[in-house]
């Protein structure tokens, strides 16, 4: 069996660095993906992905990357089941392997010249 998920997108927001309970770093970044077909109005359509980073992985991408830069994710996709008073909700996240930085944003770009 295989669980294997690799995506290039843009990234929504500056990922932000966090520590669990236990001293464990980690990030959460949302990958903004055009749709590679248009809708029925003509348009791209985005999907917005979220991924989970750990540890190097989710320090290096702190460290070097902004709102607007394109990266590419490998990693594995996880589902969870948050259970409410009356019902069961059902996530499903990716949990990055890794990350490459692949282009800076224009705006990221013009800051630093």
């Amino acid at each position: 069996m295989l669980n294997q998920i690799v995506l290039v997108g843009r990234l929504v927001k500056k990922p932000e660095l966090k520590e669990s309970e236990n001293g464990k770093k980690f990030s959460f970044i949302t990958l903004a993906i055009p749709r590679s077909f248009k809708n029925m109005n003509g348009e791209y359509d985005t999907d917005f992905i979220d991924c989970t980073l750990w540890d190097a992985v989710a320090l290096s991408t702190v460290e070097y990357c902004n709102k607007g830069d394109i990266v590419g994710v490998k990693g594995r996709i996880q589902s969870r089941v948050i259970e409410r008073e009356t019902t069961k909700e059902y996530t499903i996240n990716v949990i990055a392997e890794k990350v490459t930085f692949l282009t800076k944003s224009k705006a990221t770009q013009e800051e630093t010249e």
